[in-house]
């Protein structure tokens, strides 16, 4: 594809992102705040304290707006929702609606729709406003350099607190012959401007099963190779299984408990090579996605000078995200298990409280263990999930009950031919208190934040019996599960208590 069908937007994400006329600010004397990466953590630290009147400085090597907008939640999910538009196409005469059932994917419209929605949603990331906002942006690589400096191009930045929010970029793979392949991660594939007929996925997280279903209803022969024996390993193993089906049924060829051997180029045409029982499997690739998990951006911070420690999964940070130096706080994926973007944003509150006020007025430590972090992976159907699974609540030794209820038994995922899915619900054994909660449904996404209110909140699942819901819905199916828990309560002897009342009450 030319450059000038898919320039303009670019360009446009590049002159909000990382201007390349750019002028960096001059230091101030000192900041109350200096900001180590511009994602989403970096973005909301910086934009919060601005607002509660600190000096704050913000460093960004790359671009703004970090992975979410610029390689992860924006332009994938700008994606998806192509990729669903197809796929419902496909399934209209199921409702009545003739003429379907063969669809032509535009795959550079598709592309572009993405790159232009990205591009104009850059400008709330970008640095100008940023800059209005009375943040001084610095565009290049900081480095500290004292214990309480910080460098980036030429300048020294003196400052009372620091954080880090430098995120991850995705892990390699180290197979022979993968460099002489198309090989591509979640930071090139939006770069696409043709559909690989024959793709090959490596990851069953949730990168991987979103781009596999993507890519399969947008036209490309796909092959999804996991290592593990089943899909999502964070996951309740039921919602797992119910999203294996569903993309098996699509027609997208799954490769489970598989070891991967490698590359080879074999008259012409690339395999991605796997293990079989004699010899190895050989899958046609056009292109080779690798979703295999995140690496945190440690490296060129300086952060050995200044005794900052970290491992392999980032940056350490106590319950309060303050790093082994008390003067440099941490937030996102650099120093989570949960990287995601509202994790991310979380944890940068959490920062702002604590390194802005605590000890300077009353304002109590915000702690990372009291957040109660939901998660998403925007297939069809949606696996949303908050909370404990039952295998971790075993492994903590937690007695729990479960209560379970499908889509098919709710009236308008029936209406809405939505059936494939199901809620369950964890209690404390012997309460009503939730403990962990998943949904399976097309717009679980947006139904979990109901049960993660609750859990935030210390409401117990009985309310959901109590609470009113529009019908029909699909959030009734929460109802449904209140229900269900004031039903357990009625023990034999509850009943028969009851019986005897209202024999007496005629």
């Amino acid at each position: 594809m030319t450059e000038k069908f898919i320039a303009p937007f670019d360009r446009e994400l590049i002159a909000n992102t990382h201007p390349g006329d750019w002028t960096n600010p001059t230091s101030r004397e000192r900041y109350n705040l200096v900001v180590v990466g511009g994602g989403t953590a970096g973005l909301v630290c910086a934009a919060g304290a601005a607002g509660l009147g600190a000096r704050v400085a913000l460093i960004e090597k790359h671009r703004l707006g970090g992975d979410c907008l610029n390689y992860g939640c924006v332009p994938s999910k700008a994606l998806l929702r192509c990729a669903r538009a197809a796929e419902e196409t496909r399934q209209a005469e199921v409702f009545g609606v003739r003429g379907t059932g063969s669809v032509e994917v535009d795959f550079p419209a598709v592309m572009q729709r993405m790159r232009r929605l990205r591009a104009g949603l850059s400008g709330h990331d970008s640095a100008a406003r940023f800059r209005d906002l009375g943040v001084d942006v610095f565009l290049g690589a900081g480095r500290f350099t004292g214990p309480a400096t910080v460098e980036v191009g030429g300048q020294t930045l003196r400052f009372t607190r620091a954080a880090i929010a430098t995120g991850t970029r995705p892990a390699s793979l180290d197979l022979p012959g993968l460099d002489s392949a198309t090989c591509l991660t979640n930071e090139t594939i939006f770069d696409l401007t043709e559909l690989p007929r024959r793709l090959v996925v490596v990851g069953g997280g949730p990168i991987g099963c979103e781009l596999s279903q993507a890519f399969r209803r947008l036209g490309s022969e796909v092959h999804l190779v996991n290592r593990s024996d089943r899909l999502l390993g964070k996951d309740e193993p039921e919602a797992a299984a119910l999203l294996r089906d569903r993309l098996e049924r699509e027609g997208v060829r799954l490769h489970l408990g598989a070891r991967a051997l490698g590359v080879e180029r074999l008259e012409g045409q690339t395999y991605f090579l796997i293990a079989g029982e004699g010899e190895p499997v050989r899958l046609p690739a056009d292109a080779i996605l690798v979703a295999v998990g995140r690496q945190a951006n440690v490296e060129g911070l300086g952060l050995e000078q200044v005794g900052v420690e970290y491992d392999g999964s980032g940056v350490k940070v106590n319950d309060f995200l303050q790093t082994t130096n008390r003067r440099i706080y941490a937030a996102g994926d650099i120093c989570s298990p949960f990287k995601f973007t509202h994790a991310a944003d979380a944890m940068a509150r959490l920062v702002l409280r604590n390194a802005l006020f605590f000890d300077r007025v009353f304002v109590g430590r915000g702690r990372m263990s009291r957040l109660v972090i939901p998660w998403c992976t925007y297939t069809d159907p949606e696996i949303a999930h908050v909370g404990l699974t039952a295998r971790q609540a075993a492994e903590q030794g937690l007695a729990i009950q479960t209560f379970r209820h499908e889509l098919k038994e709710v009236d308008r995922a029936v209406l809405d031919g939505e059936t494939e899915g199901m809620a369950l619900v964890h209690v404390r054994k012997g309460s009503d208190r939730i403990v962990g909660a998943t949904l399976v449904a097309a717009h679980a996404g947006e139904m979990i934040g109901e049960v993660v209110l609750a859990m935030t909140k210390k409401i117990g699942l009985s309310a959901f019996a109590a609470t009113i819901h529009s019908y029909p819905t699909q959030a009734e199916v929460l109802r449904k599960l209140g229900d269900a828990y004031q039903r357990s309560r009625l023990t034999p002897r509850v009943a028969a208590f009851f019986r005897t009342i209202l024999r007496w009450s005629r």
